[in-house]
């Protein structure tokens, strides 16, 4: 009788680790078939957002009577970087690329400092109504941007002793039509507080308390404490800044109306409007546009990718 039950016990132990064996392939077949779908998801949404890029990309390497063949010319048969060259020759165009630059690096500049210490006012200071106060700075970013258009015009219309106003703001232009007006509106920005105050949230008290212990003021413990600690973060938010300042087109159109001080997009918008149909020369300029962002993003990757996990954590 304890034979046979051994046996029994034996052949469901058998049984059991059968089917235990056959779940586990199951799952796993399974998972593969997931990750395989992921995969093929995220490749064919690759696929869908590289193509136009590749494709202005190839085109500035081509003529215009190869540019639209069929099928498309991935890649060119005789490329050439004349379309660059020619694009470059154009008139202001070296100052349209310098302006851009300035005001970019400019206003990502004076975003990271008054954010930087917005944030560290927030995230590490105590005083009366600093939650009510932050809570209503988050409450400006649900204003969209086209409202301020108007009232930013009217405020840079009619600044004080600047384009020939007299003290009252009027009888001149303000601050339209210069650097101070593509700088100053966009000096400061609730959404790179939100950032910055999220990822100091994250750095110790203890840390601090001691440098305090030590003997640091707070504009030192600001500076050589808490900026190291925060450089993916302010990777990350010199990257969104000078991402957007870069590509802007509605501000600097409302703003600007002399050819010096335009910008790249409007140059390249202005060259549309004189060269309907030398798409060669548009694909050039577009790709020359589109390298400094590459550039910004390639040079600062790993320092982005860490400030957005870490800020995203709190």
């Amino acid at each position: 009788m304890a034979v046979v039950t051994r046996e029994k016990e034996t052949r469901e132990l058998v049984v059991a680790e059968a089917q235990g064996e056959t779940i586990r392939r199951q799952q796993q077949i399974q998972s593969i078939g997931g990750k395989a779908l992921v995969y093929l998801l995220l490749i064919a949404g690759s696929i869908i957002f590289i193509a136009p890029f590749v494709w202005m990309v190839t085109s500035s390497l081509q003529d215009v009577s190869d540019m639209f063949s069929w099928p498309p010319q991935w890649i060119p048969q005789n490329p050439s970087f004349d379309n660059y060259v020619e694009f470059l020759k154009q008139e202001r165009i070296g100052r349209y690329f310098f302006n851009s630059a300035y005001v970019a690096v400019t206003v990502t500049s004076m975003q990271l400092f008054t954010s930087s210490l917005a944030a560290y006012t927030f995230a590490k200071r105590q005083f009366p109504g600093r939650d009510l106060l932050f809570i209503l700075t988050l409450g400006t970013m649900m204003i969209p941007g086209q409202v301020t258009l108007i009232p930013n015009y009217v405020i840079l219309r009619h600044m004080p002793f600047f384009g020939g106003n007299d003290w009252l703001g009027n009888g001149g232009s303000g601050w339209l039509d210069s650097y101070w007006g593509l700088i100053a509106p966009q000096g400061a920005s609730a959404f790179g507080i939100f950032l910055m105050r999220q990822y100091m949230k994250s750095i110790p008290d203890d840390l601090l308390d001691a440098a305090k212990i030590d003997g640091a003021g707070k504009f030192r413990i600001f500076a050589q404490i808490v900026m190291p600690l925060c450089r993916p973060a302010l990777a990350a938010l010199g990257i969104f800044t000078f991402t957007y300042v870069w590509d802007d087109f509605c501000w600097p159109l409302i703003i600007v109306s002399s050819e010096e001080l335009r910008t790249l997009p409007l140059g390249l918008a202005l060259f549309v409007v004189r060269n309907r149909t030398v798409w060669d020369l548009l694909m050039a300029g577009s790709v020359i546009t589109t390298v400094p962002v590459l550039v910004i993003f390639l040079l600062f990757q790993r320092h982005f990718i860490r400030g957005i996990a870490v800020s995203g954590m709190k």
